[in-house]
């Protein structure tokens, strides 16, 4: 018989028992004082034969409102994109699936290719002249370019904008604080970064400015206007991004960005109840060699062969860890994969027609939240796929969301959370995955929840 696992039978424990020279399992943990030991018996059940722990497994699962089921509107930072069927069939081949990252690059030739088309990718819609071979996520790229910058320009004040991703400026805190930086956060006004308020902080000290466009509430931040504020004080002007939106938007690099960020979850990403995903990092050119991770590099070898090299090895694991870049970079080569197989599959017109049905859909979504008598959206600024609606004023959010669910949709992001000054808000994400029957649904009973 063939087995996922390899079962162990009570006449195999037995004998590894008396092969190490104990007598019972709980002689292996004699060493452990008793007074710090679980004595209880855990409340689980007996152990279960395969039939029946598929269905206690099955049931289990069944109590989780996944978007596969109920239509989300969810989004603050996780997306509930179209996943071509193909790309689960390329990312579950085993040699990919079990190649975790190059320890032994060079013999490592089809990983190395697979972070090379994701570099490649990457720089092609950003614009940019470098990207890193992925990174753990968004909101960690994020910390790491404010690093990137107080080292390239020897300065110690990063200025980030409250319209970043809450916990991505949480990240950004924790970081700053053992490399000794100072973070100076800018407010908004109608959904977007003050740009005044910016403007009279930004000093010679200032290292960069970090905005994140599409923003936490969806709006496109004007970055035309943010590029000759920091650019003349001589910071870095570093840029956290949606992927999806630029297929429409101006590139990064057309911007004057000198760092791009954002995490790839969108791009053929599962959710996955929070995670993993991967991070992109791409910069000027001469900020090259000051990238965290890894860059791989296409060369040929000594038969003129098309070949992959590990051409930048800036971790602690390859050099003095008081050199290295960073230490809490890694690349997520099997999500950077997806990323890529994503976007070779959709193409560049795939791309823009994905960009374009996320932002219509929303817009109707808006469109139709904002008729009604009881909701109206927060901003007037143009927005991508998501956008923030002034509920009722007596309105119970946790109660309107447990409604939207029992229902059979999963509701937007209370904004009170992390923004206290939007009590009262909730911020609602619309993909190219949500159908005019279900916005319209979903409008409907949002409006009989309250």
């Amino acid at each position: 018989m063939k087995h996922r696992y390899l079962p162990v039978t009570e006449q195999d424990q037995a004998d590894m028992l008396a092969v190490i020279g104990v007598g019972s399992i709980e002689e292996l943990f004699t060493d452990i004082p008793a007074a710090v030991r679980y004595s209880g018996v855990m409340p689980m059940s007996g152990r279960l034969g395969e039939p029946e722990l598929l269905r206690h497994m099955r049931e289990l699962a069944d109590r989780n409102a996944d978007s596969d089921r109920f239509p989300s509107f969810l989004g603050a930072g996780l997306y509930d994109h179209h996943i071509p069927v193909i790309l689960n069939h390329v990312i579950s081949r085993s040699e990919f699936y079990t190649a975790y990252t190059p320890y032994q690059p060079e013999i490592s030739q089809g990983e190395l290719q697979a972070i090379f088309e994701f570099q490649s990718y990457i720089c092609e819609l950003t614009g940019m002249r470098v990207a890193n071979a992925s990174m753990y996520d968004g909101a960690t790229a994020l910390a790491e370019a404010a690093a990137l910058a107080a080292g390239a320009t020897k300065r110690k004040q990063i200025i980030v904008s409250r319209t970043v991703h809450p916990e991505a400026r949480e990240i950004l805190l924790t970081s700053a604080h053992g490399l000794n930086l100072d973070v100076i956060e800018i407010g908004y006004k109608d959904g977007v970064t003050d740009l005044a308020a910016l403007e009279a902080v930004i000093t010679e000290e200032t290292a960069a400015v970090l905005i994140q466009t599409p923003n936490f509430f969806g709006c496109v931040e004007n970055i035309r206007a943010v590029e000759p504020l920091i650019h003349a004080k001589k910071g870095l002007l570093v840029l956290s991004t949606n992927p999806i939106s630029l297929g429409l938007l101006e590139s990064p690099s057309e911007l004057g960005a000198d760092v791009v960020v954002g995490d790839a979850q969108p791009l053929g990403i599962p959710a996955s109840l929070g995670g993993p995903t991967c991070g992109f990092f791409a910069v000027s050119e001469p900020l090259m060699r000051r990238i965290p991770g890894r860059i791989v590099g296409q060369t040929v070898d000594q038969e003129g062969k098309r070949g992959f090299v590990l051409t930048l090895q800036a971790r602690e694991q390859h050099i003095r860890r008081e050199k290295a870049t960073s230490n809490i970079c890694s690349n997520q080569a099997l999500l950077a994969l997806c990323a890529s197989v994503y976007m070779s599959t959709l193409g560049k017109a795939g791309m823009q027609e994905a960009a374009l049905l996320n932002l219509r859909k929303s817009h109707y979504a808006a469109n139709q939240a904002a008729a009604g008598a009881s909701l109206s959206l927060a901003f007037a600024s143009p927005f991508f796929n998501e956008f923030v609606v002034r509920m009722p004023e007596a309105a119970d959010l946790k109660a309107v969301n447990s409604k939207l669910l029992k229902a059979g949709f999963i509701g937007g992001y209370d904004l009170g959370e992390a923004y206290p000054e939007l009590k009262g808000h909730m911020l609602f994400a619309v993909t190219e995955r949500r159908t005019k029957d279900e916005i319209d649904r979903f409008v409907s009973v949002l409006e009989a929840c309250l």
